[in-house]
């Protein structure tokens, strides 16, 4: 296999996974902008489900070569804030 064709398929899998967490952050801001209402046990799950599957994703795509430990870090790192930001704002509420 080509430099060329892995470097492709590395920008390939960091967007394939930076795209698997957006959709994690937009449940999270959604969460975050209807504080009105109390904590809900089954959104929490889903957010929980999400996580676990990105970090297998990202586990999957260091195993295979495709992102190193560095790029997983920050993708998870970076929901990871979100979250902490949730938990602390319902904890406010």
């Amino acid at each position: 296999m080509s430099a060329e064709m892995m470097t492709g398929d590395r920008d390939k899998a960091i967007a394939l996974l930076k795209s698997d967490a957006d959709k994690i952050r937009q449940l999270i801001e959604v969460q975050l902008e209807n504080l009105t209402m109390p904590q809900c046990p089954l959104y929490e799950e889903v957010l929980d489900t999400q996580m676990f599957g990105l970090s297998r994703e990202i586990d999957f795509a260091k195993r295979l070569g495709l992102v190193d430990e560095e790029s997983g870090k920050q993708i998870l790192g970076e929901l990871q804030r979100k979250l902490d930001d949730l938990h602390e704002a319902s904890v406010r509420k």
